[in-house]
């Protein structure tokens, strides 16, 4: 699923190219795509568009003084820049958003098609998608410190949950992780200070890096995929550390996994047996869509 960096970098790539454009109208594959009924679609063409925003893991669209296109790519989705009117073909293609000078393309692979859009009115609409987690870029350790420990999880599920962090997802925790030092399965009532401290420089440090990263990687982000070859644990099952040169590791529960360098992380610990599989899988709300659904009360 794409998160803070590669939203980051979508959003870089379309502002100069939508924003100030006139959405001139929306092409659906599929009715199933638009989760709103009211405002109608239609409302939003013929608008110019003013802004865009990143909200958690989506990208939210201001046509006009108060209307919000709000999509979210899940798993799958992926965007796409295109000359104008380009073809609505394909299995994967579910939306065309028209421009005089280009088309803004939504795919998704694979049968199961849970990205979304919604059209929303004013800034309480938009809200309504607002999560609650804090922005680790506005935050001080402080604030970092009190939103994790808002309630007692693991570090993998407290830096993944959107109630407490915005953005983040299963890649980029594993790879905060690695940088910080520590086990995906500790508690965030058990962390020192120190470990705090690394935790927040490791969060915003790795976090940063991949966004200019990604920012510099091409003219339009065609390529966001979760796994990348310079990432340092995610992805790397088996693969020699960076760091320290020891195979990463795994812990498997359900469709999820996460990577982890024993030596750097565990004091040399193999985590990957069934009782921190189902402590970890436990810890984690039962389907993506449960976790991306949270808000905070």
């Amino acid at each position: 699923m794409p998160e803070l960096p590669d939203i980051a970098a979508y959003i870089s790539a379309l502002e100069p190219r939508i924003v100030g454009q006139l959405l001139q109208r929306v092409r659906l594959a599929s009715p199933f795509l638009l989760r709103t009924a009211q405002p109608a679609l239609a409302s939003a063409e013929g608008r110019t568009v003013k802004e865009l925003r990143r909200v958690g893991k989506r990208i939210a669209i201001r046509a006009g003084s108060d209307l919000w296109l709000v999509l979210h790519l899940m798993i799958a989705g992926r965007l796409h820049w295109r000359s104008p009117d380009a073809k609505l073909a394909g299995r994967q293609s579910l939306a065309v958003f028209d421009f005089p000078n280009g088309s803004l393309v939504l795919t998704e692979a694979g049968s199961k098609h849970r990205a979304s859009l919604h059209l929303v009115e004013g800034e309480e609409g938009l809200r309504s998608f607002d999560a609650g987690g804090i922005d680790v870029f506005a935050a001080n350790l402080d604030s970092f410190r009190a939103a994790l420990t808002a309630e007692n999880h693991t570090l993998k599920r407290a830096l993944t949950d959107p109630r407490l962090i915005s953005g983040i997802g299963n890649a980029y925790s594993d790879e905060i992780l690695h940088a910080a030092q520590l086990s995906p399965v500790t508690l965030t009532s058990k962390l020192a200070p120190d470990d705090w401290k690394r935790l927040f420089a490791a969060t915003r440090e790795t976090l940063r890096l991949w966004v200019d990263r990604l920012r510099a990687e091409a003219a339009f982000p065609e390529k966001v995929t979760a796994f990348r070859k310079e990432m340092a644990a995610h992805g790397r099952y088996g693969l020699p550390c960076p760091r320290c040169g020891d195979k990463i590791l795994r812990i498997r529960y359900a469709d999820k996994e996460t990577n982890y360098c024993a030596r750097c992380q565990t004091g040399g610990k193999v985590l990957a047996d069934r009782s921190l599989s189902r402590l970890l899988g436990s810890d984690w709300p039962r389907t993506l869509e449960e976790l991306e659904g949270l808000k905070r009360r």
